[in-house]
């Protein structure tokens, strides 16, 4: 399965903001992004003036790097968003939302998106009842995401368990945090998905 290994906090610099991709680490002083404003690479006395087409790569990069996504699989996601009916930005984040691991994510089961991603990979998630060990798993409406029964059990789940609520959950999900048991209310809308993806620059970018 392809995806990144490198330095996760490199990211978020190379976008200059915080994308949330360590969890609670990205809240503390030892965030990368408060220690080194500027981002990686060689130095530069002079700031490069950035055009069009780099905002648009930086805010398609910004999405890619908070999903967790390459860049084959985030261009499918796009070109099964412009076949999809109303806006295509607003479809392109649905799909990424639906994905399971953003669902664990959002869920609070996991800390953050990587994690949630080991999560599902190690196949200690369930939807329905049924183990699914694919990440990029879209889910749907009414569709109840727990854990296996042989993994509740274990201490990191019962830490994990202890440890909630440590963020809100949104309002098109909601949890049992007493069995851990989540549930699709409905699919997620435009406003109900927190992030700062400008979708218009997307769409520009691949337009061209």
């Amino acid at each position: 399965m392809a995806r990144n290994t490198g330095p996760t906090c490199r990211l978020c610099r190379r976008v200059g903001e915080k994308l949330f991709l360590k969890g609670d680490r990205c809240f503390t002083p030892m965030c990368a992004v408060d220690r080194r404003r500027q981002p990686p690479g060689e130095r530069h006395l002079r700031r490069p003036r950035v055009s069009d087409r780099g905002i648009q790569l930086k805010e398609k990069q910004k999405a890619r790097f908070t999903y967790g996504v390459l860049e084959r699989q985030f261009r499918r996601y796009f070109e099964r968003a412009q076949n999809s009916p109303g806006a295509t930005g607003d479809a392109l984040l649905q799909f990424l939302e639906r994905r399971l691991d953003n669902v664990v994510f959002r869920l609070d089961i996991a800390e953050s998106r990587a994690q949630a991603r080991q999560l599902v990979n190690h196949g200690h998630i369930t939807i329905g009842g049924r183990k699914v060990s694919i990440p990029s798993y879209q889910v749907k409406e009414g569709e109840a995401i727990g854990w296996k029964e042989s993994s509740q059990a274990r201490e990191f789940s019962k830490a994990l368990a202890a440890s909630m609520p440590r963020k809100s959950v949104p309002t098109w999900l909601t949890i049992d945090t007493k069995d851990l048991i989540g549930q699709v209310n409905h699919l997620p809308q435009p406003d109900e998905i927190d992030n700062t993806i400008d979708t218009r620059m997307i769409v520009e970018y691949y337009s061209k």
